[in-house]
């Protein structure tokens, strides 16, 4: 089949598309078709060698994806050939087949297409753990969701508005902030022309955030340790910037303040019935029309590099789709 290979780790560029052979399913794997899949910020750190897991060389690099499935393997009784599914693989994503374990497959839901399901079960799955899990997010608590205009920021801002939550949205330019207010956040604040926390501060009454949704790390982090309530929790979801930022604990014993970490992929090993009943919960949603991904840009597998510089460009609102 043909598969976009990492073989020396490094930029978009020195990935090959060449044949691959991934071999048959496990006993208990599902082999999907691949149709569309879905590039997350940290597919750049995997193929740099900077992420915290790194698979062995060489490997197919992307893992949000949506297909059909080929075949089963001989323990997998819950799926059969032709069913449309999408799943996280982590890896072998860029590819026109991936085989990937059964727990990790999910049915569509209802009048989902492909290219809108491989922009799902990753940047929702991720941030509805966070908020529901880990922040244990209440109706009537203000979130502040840090890099509000990409993939798991605006799924983070749909879910925390339909868990009735106030939502404050933090992007880095007025077209964001335009578009945000338009597609889900109540409040929106431009960080890069004001000062985030005495933004928050005015927006709250003084009190701050109950709930700090980061996936950007750096300076923001430091900021947002300012701007958060008592009892607050900050979730440690990644670090787009690029930058891992350190905490003076005193901050933390002043505030009350639980620094919370979202490690996904180690839920859905270590809790693999939540995560379950959390997709299930993610399709009723999707299907009630309460949360749909935003689509920023399709390519064809043969612009794939195309494909991830757009996310460094940090212009990029939604996910960036590549169809197989």
């Amino acid at each position: 089949m043909r598969a976009v290979v990492c073989e020396h780790l490094g930029s978009p560029e020195t990935l090959c598309l060449r044949d691959f052979d991934i071999g048959p399913p496990g006993p208990d794997e599902v082999r999907l078709r691949i149709e569309a899949c879905g590039i997350n910020f940290p597919d750049l750190l995997i193929i740099a060698g900077k992420y915290q897991d790194q698979p062995e060389l060489p490997f197919i690099p992307c893992g949000e994806v949506a297909g059909t499935v080929e075949s089963v393997g001989a323990n997998v009784e819950e799926f059969k050939a032709g069913d449309a599914v999408m799943a996280i693989t982590y890896t072998g994503g860029l590819a026109e087949c991936v085989n990937v374990n059964s727990a990790r497959v999910h049915r569509r839901p209802a009048g989902m297409s492909a290219i809108t399901a491989a922009a799902f079960p990753g940047v929702f799955g991720t941030s509805y753990h966070a908020l529901k899990q880990r922040a244990k997010l209440r109706a009537g608590e203000t979130l502040l969701v840090l890099g509000a205009a990409g993939g798991v920021g605006h799924a983070a801002v749909q879910l925390g508005a339909s868990m009735g939550a106030r939502v404050i949205a933090a992007v880095s330019s007025d077209e964001k902030k335009d578009y945000l207010l338009s597609h889900g956040a109540g409040e929106v604040i431009n960080y890069q022309s004001c000062e985030l926390r005495e933004s928050v501060k005015a927006l709250t009454g003084g009190r701050g955030a109950d709930v700090i949704y980061d996936p950007v790390g750096g300076d923001l982090f430091n900021q947002a340790m300012r701007c958060i309530n008592w009892n607050g929790r900050l979730l440690v979801v990644g670090f787009a910037s690029g930058q891992i930022p350190s905490l003076s604990v005193n901050l933390a014993l002043l505030k009350g303040v639980s620094i919370v970490g979202v490690f996904y992929g180690r839920f859905e090993k270590e809790q693999a019935s939540e995560a379950t009943q959390n997709m299930a919960e993610l399709g009723r949603l999707f299907e009630a029309g309460r949360i749909a991904p935003s689509i920023h840009q399709v390519y064809p597998l043969e612009q794939f590099a195309d494909a991830l510089n757009a996310l460094t460009s940090r212009s990029v609102i939604g996910k960036v789709i590549v169809t197989i």
